[in-house]
């Protein structure tokens, strides 16, 4: 029997008892880490702390500044608040996990849930952080685990293992409580101490975290708009009967998917129009319409389609692209890794954008630049451009909500549009899907489609484009004059039939496995959805392909 084994930790050789744990090792190099070390990661994949560690491991510990880590750092905050409530409150006493909001997350109880009762969960998370309460994986047959969701009334689970053909699944205890989780766990409530809950409302509060992208736990925020269309979009779900994916899986097993993707078509539609004639209704001020939004959020189709209702209503708009106005490439900031960051601000001209956009609006000629990516340069237009009496301008880009550009023009000339897929629909009670990801299905399709690029190329590229967001789109967000929701509940079922083969393509030695198989395990939970139904018009066409607008 072999007694000792060799591995690589962090880097350096070791030679360890045979039966030790993850957690056996990651005690030694606790020090070197801000916040408790969550998991074990072994080239592309991650472990649990309680499994075993096997011979020639070269192993890495991560914290929640990991991505896979704040994941399962997440989740294990929610089964302790899940657990917190059902032990002050009673079983009957439950919460759903909504959608993210100013880094932290909306929860909703299905009981009043007062300042001063939350103030008694918060204090009974703690106290179970203190206790280091043991998270233990349990592998149980599939129908029991059905029974024991009936037997706490937890129908969204019922109906998530319902479309589940497994004979086994893997569920997770902490107490008395068992619960059903798309990641890994903490295997302990010890090391989920740093988090906070911040009261909304008595149905509805907010569980605030540290982020890969920020240090401990930031003071919330409300956003107004964004919460009021989140809630909007929540309560047509609903009164659809389509607040979670089984609700989907139901209505496309029973051959009614494409109503919904008509139904869902109109409603957006008719979102936009509203917008345009609150933009008409505005004509004698509004004279630019600034338009931003995150990367996916389908911007293109937007602008086209709303070009399209200011047309039907005699307002004529123009477009302008910001991305004419770069300064020369050697001009152009650099990034800490030395290589050009093209999506800060000072990359645009930002005086030059200004001046020629006000010119515009006093009704002055401007030779509008276009800029050379290939030489690096801008280039001066040869012909002037005049904005008629009946024109608007439209701008869209990273920067059009920042309040740095166009100073020189009266706010109430300007209307602001922020635009994002606030993705309401839930996997079940605790497990949500989130707009980022969301997001990056419509991307990995696209940038397949258009681009051919692998979807290995698209998954490494996401941190750099969303660090790019976090700095210049969602600081911004509050200063539109309206919240766009591009979200439509039925396409996370037709871009499965897209980019589900796309990411069984990546190998296990990619460092993009693990985000691989983490939406392939998200994808598995959705029944498919033909796209025959969806028309040329609509923004998911931006990304599947045969879209009207080129």
């Amino acid at each position: 029997m072999i007694n000792n084994i060799e591995i690589s930790v962090m880097g350096e050789k070791r030679n360890i008892t045979f039966g030790i744990t993850y957690k056996d090792l990651a005690d030694e190099y606790r020090d070197k880490f801000k916040y408790p070390i969550l998991l074990a990661k072994i080239g592309n994949k991650y472990k649990e702390l309680n499994d075993y560690v096997n011979a020639k491991e070269d192993i890495k510990f991560v914290d929640l500044k990991d991505s896979m880590g704040n994941r399962v750092y997440v989740n294990g905050l929610i089964f302790l608040l899940s657990y917190s409530i059902s032990n002050l409150f009673g079983y009957s006493a439950k919460v759903s996990v909504k959608y993210s909001i100013d880094k932290g997350i909306y929860i909703t109880s299905n009981f009043d849930i007062t300042e001063k009762k939350l103030k008694m969960v918060k204090d009974k998370m703690l106290e179970l952080v203190d206790k280091d309460m043991s998270i233990t994986k349990c592998n149980v047959a599939r129908d029991e685990a059905i029974e024991y969701f009936k037997f706490h009334k937890d129908v969204s689970k019922v109906n998530l293992l319902h479309y589940d053909t497994s004979s086994n699944v893997t569920l997770y205890k902490l107490g008395g409580l068992y619960d059903y989780f798309f990641s890994l766990m903490p295997i302990g409530t010890g090391v989920l101490k740093d988090f906070d809950l911040k009261w909304l409302n008595n149905r509805g509060f907010v569980l605030l975290f540290p982020t890969i992208y920020i240090d401990g736990i930031k003071p919330y925020e409300h956003h107004p708009m964004l919460f009021d269309v989140f809630n909007e979009y929540q309560k047509w779900a609903d009164l659809m009967k389509i607040g979670y994916v089984p609700d989907l899986n139901k209505v496309v097993s029973n051959g009614r998917a494409d109503d919904i993707i008509r139904i869902e078509e109109m409603l957006q539609s008719n979102r936009l129009l509203s917008i345009s004639r609150e933009i008409v209704s505005r004509k004698k001020d509004v004279k630019v319409i600034l338009i931003a939004g995150p990367s996916s959020s389908g911007k293109t189709t937007s602008c086209k389609k709303l070009s399209m209702y200011l047309r039907s209503f005699g307002l004529l708009p123009r477009e302008i692209e910001m991305d004419n106005y770069f300064v020369d490439r050697e001009n152009t900031p650099k990034d800490e890794n030395g290589e050009y960051d093209f999506e800060c601000l000072e990359a645009i001209n930002i005086k030059a954008f200004d001046v020629d956009v006000k010119n515009l609006l006093n009704g002055k000629g401007v030779r509008l630049p276009k800029y050379n990516f290939i030489t690096g340069k801008s280039e001066p237009g040869t012909e002037e451009t005049y904005l008629g009496s009946n024109e608007v301008l439209i701008i869209e880009g990273i920067h059009a909500l920042n309040d740095k550009i166009l100073t020189s023009i009266d706010r109430k000339n300007k209307f602001k549009i922020y635009l994002s897929p606030l993705t309401v629909l839930s996997i079940d009670n605790h497990n949500r899907i989130s707009t980022t990801d969301n997001r990056l299905l419509r991307r990995i399709v696209r940038d397949n489609r258009t681009r051919g690029y692998k979807v290995e190329d698209t998954l490494k590229g996401w941190k750099k484009v969303r660090l790019g967001e976090e700095k210049h789109i969602f600081p911004n967000q509050d200063s539109a004059d309206v919240v766009f929701n591009t979200a439509l509940i039925y396409e996370i079922g037709v871009l499965k039939t897209y980019v589900e083969p796309l990411l069984y393509s990546v190998p296990n030695t990619s460092p993009q496995y693990k985000d691989a198989v983490r939406l392939i395990n998200m994808l598995k939970t959705f029944l498919p959805i033909t796209s025959e139904a969806i028309p040329d018009d609509s923004l998911l066409r931006e990304f599947i392909g045969g879209s009207c607008f080129k």
